[in-house]
């Protein structure tokens, strides 16, 4: 997690893609899991969100994806990648993560 939060801010977390699944897989699944579905420990220790969770996926729009990937959670936990992502690589895993194929195997 540190090296991810230290990654983050050298600008570099993700290269040069533009493919939100791409971005996912580079940048969030360190946490959040290759499929959405973290781990119970990553939960347990740092309260990362499971984003295949029905619950959550009824809430989530590219809107609140893009808010949440720019500015980290409010408890901090989760750093802010503003920066470390540029806007058309947050707005791409945004659209990502809130449309269909997110649930889908891949």
């Amino acid at each position: 997690m540190v090296s991810l939060s230290l990654a983050a801010c050298s600008g570099s977390v993700a290269g040069n893609t533009k493919d939100g699944a791409q971005v996912f897989q580079s940048v969030c699944s360190v946490c959040h899991g290759p499929h959405g579905k973290p781990d119970a420990a990553m939960v347990a220790r740092l309260g990362v969100k499971d984003l295949t969770a029905p619950d959550l996926r009824a809430r989530i729009t590219p809107e609140l994806v893009d808010k949440q990937v720019r500015e980290g959670s409010k408890n901090k936990l989760m750093p802010a990648f503003a920066g470390a992502l540029d806007d058309a690589q947050i707005q791409a895993v945004a659209n990502f993560v809130a449309s269909p194929q997110f649930l889908e195997p891949h």
